[in-house]
């Protein structure tokens, strides 16, 4: 499958958007059991009912067909999934946990509604269909339900204190201070 480049959700002057080949549309994420409101760019606090919503910043995206699509990342690929990823999943169609065929909304609004089961790691698919294109045009953004994903933050911490601790220990106050204490 041949595609132009692929996009991804972005935060630009508080506006959550996703670029789709040079297209772009604000999108947004809600769960309106839990956080009514809210809105959300990519992570999700909890596996609930969500709503997906594109709004599309261009004409040319109320003329194409436009499909979505929710993959669990099997490839556990988090934050760093690229279209490039998609390639490498043997059976798409045995991870996709949602798929809306692809429609054409005249009043360039795509509203998506999807109850997660569980915490994770997933990748949304969005591909336009572009007249005139001889390939569609695919945007994939990953993203995280549930509990948040710390990362690099507890390495980086205890990292911290390592090199405090060895700091005490070569400075000589660690012994400085056992003395103190023993006196």
């Amino acid at each position: 499958m041949n595609a132009h480049s692929h996009g991804g959700v972005f935060l630009e002057d508080d506006i959550c958007l996703i670029q789709i080949g040079f297209y772009k549309a604000h999108f947004t994420i809600y769960q309106p059991q839990i956080s009514q409101h809210k809105q959300y760019c990519e992570d999700i606090p909890k596996a609930t009912e969500s709503i997906f919503v594109m709004e599309y910043l261009h004409v040319g995206l109320r003329q194409a067909p436009i499909e979505f699509k929710i993959i669990k990342d099997e490839l556990n690929q988090g934050r760093f999934f690229k279209e490039e990823n998609l390639k490498e999943i043997e059976d798409i169609d045995s991870v996709t946990v949602f798929h809306q065929k692809p429609l054409i909304q005249e009043d360039g609004i795509l509203l998506a509604k999807y109850q997660f089961l569980e915490d994770g790691n997933y990748v949304g698919i969005v591909s336009a269909d572009i007249p005139n294109s001889e390939t569609p045009y695919i945007a994939v953004f990953p993203f995280r339900v549930g509990s948040k994903n710390w990362g690099y933050i507890p390495i980086f911490i205890v990292l911290i204190i390592l090199l405090q601790l060895n700091f005490w220990l070569m400075s000589g106050n660690y012994v400085r201070l056992l003395k103190k204490f023993k006196n």
